[in-house]
């Protein structure tokens, strides 16, 4: 009836291969010793850790998806997500930065782009030297992105943009962004274009840097569109193309965000099974109590489940199949578990759950944001329900 069951995916292994193990040991390593012990400053002082991801470019965790023939790494959807699953288990935030560099502006290009296009920006974003970003959401339109108000109009070989976007990862630090404008009708079939503008293309500037709950060392602005003109060669595939561009790029970015929530959700179990085992009341350790032992019984038995559905999701997108249904579920029960499972993490915690001297707090913070960005849990509900009626 419309699901895709798991005996269905061709080979599908989730013992993790040479690759997922040389990338997971890396990432821990780095991340204990560089990542950790700055993940408050950054976050209390809202600062993008530039220097952390040109050390990641350096790694080749830029570029995961990106052939070397391009400068990236080669990589599929399971190193991917190892990947980012890593990192957040660290910093939400950089795991966010790092699928949103990943997933969006650089698969867009990847996907979507000429060779001239894909030899010019590729390298450049692989390697760290350029940080991406990607515009589609609105302050009006957020779910509703056919009713966008940013316009490109054709004038010659050019075209000019005018409007905005907001909720833009790397809007300000980006040295490239990828932007979704109209270019016909509200409300019409294929009214919208892909572009690629630079920074510093007149006409194309940052605007407000938002103040966030959480991830906020995961730079978010608008972008801001008066009178850019844009050359005809800027545009990804053909004009009216954008909207459904933009809805394939989302498929993956769903896994992306899938990802992101069971990092954060694995290093908030972590923390709290060692908190339990360390923490005594009653001359025992806390987890010696049923109350918080079944707690993190139950915590462990939704993390193990969102991690079945992202190697389903990561693997049926790596063999070409459609995954529109499966990066939906995953991205659904994976964000919710996240915010529960950080939820219960402060409970664990008590007090010291509420204090920034503990990682808790953060991954709770942090963890919401899951549940919205890149299609809130109802747009994913209304996604999955949709395929269930083919």
């Amino acid at each position: 009836m419309g699901i895709t069951a798991i005996t269905e995916v061709q080979g599908l292994d989730f013992d993790a291969t040479e690759n997922q193990q040389m990338i997971a040991d890396m990432i821990r390593r780095y991340g204990e010793e560089h990542i950790r012990p700055v993940v408050m400053k950054y976050d209390e002082s809202q600062e993008f850790p530039i220097e952390i991801f040109r050390d990641l470019g350096e790694m080749g965790l830029l570029g995961i998806l990106v052939p070397e023939t391009y400068g990236g790494s080669g990589f599929g959807y399971l190193e991917y997500v190892t990947a980012i699953v890593e990192i957040s288990r660290i910093c939400g935030s950089i795991g966010l930065s790092l699928a949103a560099h990943n997933s969006l502006c650089t698969n867009h290009i990847l996907k979507f782009g000429n060779e001239d296009q894909k030899r010019q920006y590729l390298p450049l974003l692989a390697s760290g030297e350029w940080i991406g970003a990607w515009g589609l959401t609105e302050a009006n339109t957020g779910s509703d992105a056919g009713n966008m108000r940013t316009t490109a109009v054709k004038d010659g070989d050019y075209y000019v943009l005018n409007g905005a976007k907001n909720f833009i990862t790397h809007g300000k630090s980006g040295k490239v962004a990828v932007v979704i404008a109209r270019t016909g009708e509200a409300r019409q079939s294929n009214n919208a274009t892909a572009f690629i503008i630079e920074k510093g293309t007149p006409g194309f500037s940052p605007g407000k840097k938002e103040n966030k709950l959480g991830m906020r060392a995961s730079e978010t602005t608008e972008l801001i569109f008066e009178d850019c003109r844009v050359h005809k060669s800027q545009m990804l595939g053909q004009e009216g193309e954008g909207f459904r561009q933009a809805m394939k790029i989302l498929d993956g970015g769903r896994i992306s965000i899938a990802a992101l929530s069971l990092g954060i959700a694995k290093g908030a179990y972590e923390a709290s099974l060692k908190y339990a085992l360390e923490r005594e009341q009653f001359d025992q350790p806390i987890f010696e109590f049923q109350a918080i032992s079944f707690r993190l019984a139950d915590m462990a038995t939704r993390i193990q489940a969102s991690e079945l559905l992202i190697h389903r999701a990561a693997t049926m997108i790596n063999q070409g199949q459609e995954v529109t249904q499966a990066s939906a579920m995953a991205k659904l029960y994976a964000s919710e578990t996240a915010v529960w499972v950080s939820g219960e993490a402060v409970q664990i915690h008590g007090g010291y759950g509420f204090i920034k001297d503990f990682p808790v707090e953060k991954y709770f913070r942090d963890a919401k944001l899951c549940t919205i960005g890149e299609g809130t849990s109802e747009i994913q509900r209304l996604v999955i329900a949709r395929r269930m009626m083919r």
